[in-house]
């Protein structure tokens, strides 16, 4: 720091760049970053399991979030330090890649973490504890492979695809109704797939929430359903062998690019101008009829001139359908977006079995129902609820059952919950382990120490003594060489979780172990933090 003097003998400072900023070395940067990680870690581990408890997070504006999907909790968190902005991440990469299993996965990096502190404090190299991880989730994933059960299902068999959303489900608010939920997710998914390429674009589901209603009423449309309504009220409600004109311009006479005065100097001039108006208007309508079409679906608005005439030639009408919507009517129905008037024809036309109009309740709000489309592959779930939170809150359970059933479908192999697959491959990674002569072995007993979190967490959000449960478990899974006992969160009175029926897909098992020991990898190799101050 310098002290210097202008031209008029004002003092001012000048102060080194490096005086700026913030550095972090050696051992003290990765106790930091540690910390960060498992601080955000530990905020999610009560959410884990059926008994996990929900998180209210309240938005700059006031909005309320309640929810313990963990991708949803991190994303909604303010978080500053880069370290913990790193777990958010990978809780959004587990979310985007298998769709559940969000907690679980920042539960094991937060315990991998701190396994490697006490590593650390014993002076062993960050580089030989990230390799001894890396050995030990190979092992582990090997294991799991080994493990698990193939299952067989089809189109008239779908109770194993059931039985996994109801374990996706069983955490969530929807709990209550999870049968029905579950069937909804499954019925949903397997309309859309392709099982032959073994493919499922879940963009093709629609989901969409009425506020009002029990949570039982929500239910699985075979079409689209839109938060529209007829543009008359004097049209009819419901339209069937419905052929649907699906258009992207306006019903209005064609408007010049510059601007035009029109005087008009009499009466007889208005009439003029309004005929011709009107003979637009005809025109429109006339070229839409010809080609067969009992129905317009229209992206644009139009007035109440062209809405009468519309209703007097009979041609029920939609307006102001958004542009996701109108994509996915087209999809649905088989038909093409037009996009002039000049371009209608028969061949453009989309077909459905029939078109009807829902109304809720004592309230004004309506609702468009597309049904028996020429094609299936457009899915609409309609969930309804007492309010908005518990709605936004369906939406992300039925989310992660679908992306569960998208997975089966994918990959058919299961293995089984309750931290069942986490404690045999904490046993199998111990064993391996003492074969290991290098220190490794240090960081792969860790890694195996770690595996345990999952469980303990699970027995702890139970009422459960945690240690206690986790070595009853570990023991009777070594005495009875059966991997899938887990712990009894729901008090079954069976720890066998293929009778509780509590399964999980392996490959959400696995992307967890790969994206946890990654991101403590990454982590771990970090020694020097150079932050720019204020």
């Amino acid at each position: 720091m310098s002290l210097l003097f202008d031209e008029y003998g004002r003092p001012f400072l000048i102060l080194r760049e490096q005086a700026k900023k913030e550095r972090l070395q050696g051992i003290a940067a990765q106790k930091s970053h540690i910390l960060a990680a498992r601080s955000v870690a530990n905020i999610l581990k009560t959410s884990l399991g059926p008994r996990g408890m929900d998180k209210m997070l309240v938005g700059q504006d006031g909005e309320l979030t309640i929810t313990n999907d963990g991708a949803t909790i991190l994303d909604e968190m303010q978080v500053d330090n880069q370290i913990a902005k790193l777990m958010v991440q990978l809780s959004k990469s587990q979310d985007d890649e298998i769709g559940d299993g969000t907690t679980g996965v920042v539960v094991l990096a937060g315990a991998l973490l701190e396994q490697a502190e006490g590593l650390l404090d014993r002076g062993i190299h960050p580089i030989r504890i990230a390799d001894g991880y890396e050995m030990a989730c190979n092992i582990a994933i090997a294991h799991l492979k080994s493990v698990a059960d193939k299952i067989e299902w089809s189109k008239d068999n779908i109770e194993i695809l059931l039985k996994c959303a109801r374990t996706s489900l069983g955490s969530k608010i929807v709990n209550n109704c999870h049968e029905q939920m579950a069937q909804i997710a499954v019925n949903a998914v397997l309309n859309i797939a392709d099982l032959e390429r073994k493919d499922v674009n879940l963009e093709h589901i629609k989901v969409i929430g009425k506020v009002g209603g029990l949570m039982e009423e929500t239910c699985l449309v075979n079409g689209i359903v839109i938060d529209k309504d007829f543009s008359h009220p004097q049209m009819p409600k419901e339209v069937k062998d419905a052929k649907l004109c699906i258009l992207t311009c306006p019903f209005e006479p064609p408007k010049p690019k510059t601007k035009n005065n029109i005087n008009l100097k009499s009466v007889a001039d208005y009439h003029k101008l309004q005929e011709l108006e009107r003979s637009y208007f005809l025109d429109m309508v006339k070229k839409v009829k010809d080609t067969g079409a009992n129905i317009v679906i229209c992206q644009w608005g139009f007035d109440d001139e062209a809405n009468h005439l519309l209703l007097s030639n009979h041609l029920p009408a939609v307006r102001w359908v958004g542009g996701v919507e109108m994509e996915l009517i087209a999809i649905a129905t088989g038909g093409r977006i037009v996009p002039r008037f000049q371009e209608v024809s028969t061949e453009k036309l989309g077909k459905a079995g029939v078109v009807r109009e829902l109304s809720f309740g004592t309230s004004k709000d309506r609702m468009l129902v597309i049904e028996n489309c020429a094609n299936s592959k457009a899915i609409t779930v309609l969930v309804r609820g007492g309010n908005k939170m518990v709605i936004e809150e369906i939406k992300r359970s039925l989310h992660d059952a679908m992306c569960v059933t998208r997975n089966l479908i994918r990959d058919s192999r299961i293995v089984y919950g309750g931290g069942a697959a986490e404690i045999t491959c904490s046993l199998v990674v111990g064993q391996a382990a003492d074969k290991v002569s290098t220190i490794e072995q240090y960081a792969m007993r860790s890694f195996a120490d770690a595996l345990e979190a999952i469980p303990m967490a699970l027995a702890e959000n139970s009422g459960l003594a945690p240690i206690e449960a986790v070595s009853a478990i570990k023991s009777r899974q070594i005495s009875e060489n059966n991997p899938r006992l887990g712990i009894d969160c729901n008090d079954k009175g069976t720890s066998d979780m293929k009778e509780q029926n509590v399964c999980d897909p392996l490959i959400s098992k696995i992307q967890q172990l790969l994206l946890a020991t990654q991101v403590v990898k990454m982590i771990l190799k970090i020694d020097d933090v150079i932050k720019q101050g204020e």
